[in-house]
């Protein structure tokens, strides 16, 4: 591997009387795709920017493969950063853009030429050198961005909301260009972003951040299948999240350190969820239950499996996407359970429920998940 191991032990960090970091540690691993997710102002670009060596923390410790790097220049840490605005020079080529950091350096016109023509292979722009910046799109801006971060081969490539100013489809194609980057040059890459889909999709693992505290790291399945907080649960994608409290514990039969919960959730009745974690009787909890895992049906399902949860109730709003449907159960009159149905096959050619119709929703107590115990 050719990244740089990083820790950020215990930083703290003011503006005046704002927190924008409390006590935050992380390790990031060597090579790693980590990505810094949470929403504005949670904390996530000051905490790039320390580790760039653009802001001093008031307290806390930053290394570098075990090195400490907080009294060392920006340009002394072996991290470029890769800024939402690309921050290209207007009056210089794309060739003139990528060499600067060499030419800054003083490297010779030989090592400037070759290294600027494999970084712009790299990054896809070899028939683009002697264009303006002016003349370029948003995603060939973004990769004479990189191409220039990258050229100086940094052990850590900080990458602060990079694809945010692009539309939809070419942030999507970018993040697949950006991934595969990372797969042929291995170094460690840090991606500051607020859109959960982006993190989800390139990541290794995650910081998910808010008000200046980091709430969960995993990996994009932990921190979506197994949320630490409710704000995780309900930032990352969507769900149902629900508070109840725990009316009986009781071990799984032939699966050790597993357990079958009875909860009690005001607006909707009982349900069972499963969980390796310790809880008792008379707890709050939350409850969360993604949408794709509940099923819709017009008919009541048949099985008597003990661990389904099944609840009837009528179509409050269907909203068709093309490849899915999304539709708001309201049961019992009082609570709207988000639903999501994939349409898989060309038969499929539209919603077979629609707008009124009484139908049953069920899932399993295995597809729920108890997000934490509440203070009483």
């Amino acid at each position: 591997m050719k990244g740089s191991d990083v820790r950020v032990g215990n930083v703290s960090k003011f503006f005046d009387e704002f927190r924008a970091l409390n006590d935050v540690s992380l390790e990031i691993k060597r090579g790693e795709f980590f990505s810094l997710l949470g929403p504005s102002g949670c904390g996530k670009t000051t905490l790039l920017r320390i580790i760039a060596g653009f802001e001093t923390p008031d307290t806390g410790a930053l290394t570098f493969d075990e090195t400490d790097v907080l009294s060392l220049p920006p340009n002394r840490r072996q991290a470029n950063t890769v800024f939402q605005n690309y921050a290209l020079f207007p009056h210089l080529t794309v060739f003139e853009n990528v060499a600067f950091p060499l030419r800054i350096r003083k490297a010779g016109n030989a090592e400037i030429e070759t290294k600027v023509r494999d970084y712009l292979k790299l990054v896809q722009l070899e028939g683009h050198a002697h264009k303006k910046p002016n003349q370029l799109s948003g995603g060939q801006k973004q990769r004479v961005a990189i191409a220039r971060a990258l050229i100086n081969e940094p052990r850590v490539l900080l990458l602060d909301e990079p694809l945010s100013a692009l539309d939809a489809k070419l942030r999507q194609h970018m993040l697949i260009e950006l991934d595969q980057i990372h797969d042929k040059i291995g170094i460690t890459f840090i991606y500051v972003t607020h859109d959960q889909e982006e993190a989800l999709s390139v990541s290794d693992r995650i910081a998910v951040m808010n008000q200046g505290d980091v709430l969960q790291v995993g990996t994009p399945h932990e921190i979506y299948e197994s949320p630490a907080t409710d704000f995780v649960a309900k930032f990352i994608g969507e769900t149902n999240l629900f508070d109840g409290e725990i009316l009986s514990v009781t071990p799984i039969q032939k699966v050790e350190g597993e357990y079958m919960v009875e909860l009690a959730i005001p607006e909707l009745g009982a349900i069972k969820v499963t969980t390796v974690d310790e809880v008792k009787s008379g707890q709050r909890v939350s409850f969360t239950i993604r949408p794709e895992k509940v099923l819709i049906s017009t008919e009541k399902p048949t099985t008597t499996r003990e661990d389904i949860n099944l609840f009837q109730g009528f179509v409050d709003e269907p909203i068709y996407s093309g490849f899915q449907t999304k539709f708001y159960v309201k049961v019992r009159d009082k609570i709207l359970i988000r639903v999501i149905k994939q349409h898989a096959k060309y038969s499929d050619e539209g919603p077979d429920i629609v707008w009124k119709d009484s139908v049953y929703i069920s899932w399993s107590a295995h597809d729920g998940y108890i997000v934490g115990v509440k203070e009483s």
